[in-house]
């Protein structure tokens, strides 16, 4: 199984952005984790980061891979292009946040693409990345 690892906007900024909500890790750390975990259970992992609405929904529709893992950042609160794109791609995608968004501020409590993800893993820090990968690759066969 081939998985995209799909970050979104600020996500390169990990590290150095509020390590109390995000952690110390690094974009590049985590993904490399990412990697390694999906190794262990027999699936391979391609990782993307993009600041730019458009080049993630290019990314998304560009994709050959199996499923996807996605971190869409606060475009997660208002991008109905991103939305639009999960919906009609054909692949199933699991949505991530490292930090709990229904806990934060209230405009973050909006998530337009809960919906059209076929998981959600919300608060659990990089946990979260892992827990996707599992659940896609525990159910490739019936998504």
């Amino acid at each position: 199984m081939k998985i995209l690892l799909l970050n979104g906007v600020n996500m390169n900024m990990l590290g150095k952005r509020d390590p109390s909500l995000y952690g110390s890790d690094t974009l590049a750390t985590l993904e490399q984790k990412v990697q390694q975990f999906a190794q262990t259970l027999g699936a391979e992992v391609v990782c993307a980061q993009s600041n730019i609405e458009g080049e993630l929904v290019n990314i998304l529709q560009q994709t050959d891979c199996d499923a996807v893992v996605l971190n869409a950042g606060a475009y997660s609160h208002y991008s109905y292009a991103l939305r639009d794109c999960i919906e009609c791609i054909g692949i199933p995608v699991v949505e991530v946040h490292m930090s709990n968004i229904y806990a934060r501020e209230t405009f973050r409590h909006t998530d337009v693409l809960a919906d059209v993800c076929v998981a959600n893993f919300v608060g659990r820090g990089i946990q979260g990345y892992f827990d996707a990968v599992e659940f896609l690759v525990n159910n490739h066969t019936t998504l």
